[in-house]
Formats: structure tokens, sequence, C-alpha cells
């Protein structure tokens, strides 16, 4: 009894140190070369519309979509009509900066703004919500360029 307890003890302090060594910066991971080896893993509608169906980003104190926001938003788009069955909640975001108030309406416009392009791209406006987070749910807690460049953003959630 006393050898298995030791070796619990091993095996959880092992996994307790691999675990501290491992960065907990959250990254843009990109899931799509992920590969199943098991027929038996198919994946999801929601699984796939996860890993298709990418944010935009926007500039600083803007709601303006540029260049990139739609070249992704015709992505978005195009996947959204082939798969009718899947609905997104789009969550717009904001870095830091700014009022509370001030940061919810810019989130609205973003979210809005991203709502409108999908609906005259053709996905109908029932499968398409907006919400709001200012800054309340910001992707990187970096204060800096870089992170509030990440946190300026709609972001989509399959439904």
């Amino acid at each position: 009894m006393k050898k298995l307890l030791t070796l619990c003890w091993v095996v959880a302090t092992v996994a307790v140190a691999g675990c501290a060594s491992k960065s907990i910066e959250p990254a843009l991971v990109d899931t799509s070369a992920v590969q199943h080896d098991s027929p038996s893993a198919e994946v999801t509608p929601l699984e796939e519309a996860r890993r298709m169906i990418k944010d935009v980003f926007f500039a600083f104190d803007s709601s303006e979509l540029d260049e990139a926001a739609v070249s992704q938003l015709k992505n978005n788009a195009k996947w959204l009509i082939e798969n009718q069955g899947i609905s997104v909640m789009i969550e717009g975001h904001c870095d830091e900066r700014g009022t509370y108030e001030y940061n919810m309406a810019l989130g609205e416009r973003r979210a809005n703004a991203t709502k409108s392009f999908l609906e005259k791209a053709g996905v109908a406006s029932s499968r398409l919500e907006t919400v709001s987070f200012g800054e309340e749910r910001p992707f990187d807690p970096g204060h800096n360029e870089a992170a509030w460049a990440k946190n300026r953003r709609a972001h989509f959630v399959a439904k």
C-alpha cells in the first residue's frame, strides 16, 4: 500500500511540474491541420464551424471593416451559406481603453457591422445574433498594443 501511495505521489508531482513549465499565454491556434486518425472521430458540424468561422479584427476606435476583415467575412459567409444548420452569435469586443459605456457601444457597432456584412452576403438574418461585451472579455489580458489589437474584434460563437 505504501508503494502505491508513493507511486501516486510521484506521478502527481511529475504531472504538476510538467504543467508548471508551460506558458499560460493565450494563443491564436489554427486547428485546421488537425487530423483525426480514427474513422469514428467524425467532426461535428459545430466543431467544423468553430474551425472554419474566424474572427475579424478592427482598428483602434473603429467599427469599419478593413480589407482583411472583408476577406475573412467573405469566407465566413460562404461557409455559413453552405452550412444552413449553423447559426452564430457575433460578439463585439474592445480593448481596455475607453469608458465602460463607450466600449459597450463600440462593441455593439462592431458586432452590427459584421452582421450587416454577412446579411448582405446572403446569410439569413435569423441565423445571426449580436451582443457586445465591450472590454469585459479580453482575448489577451496584456496592456500593450499587441494585446489590444487581439481584443478589438468580432468573435463568432457557433450554435
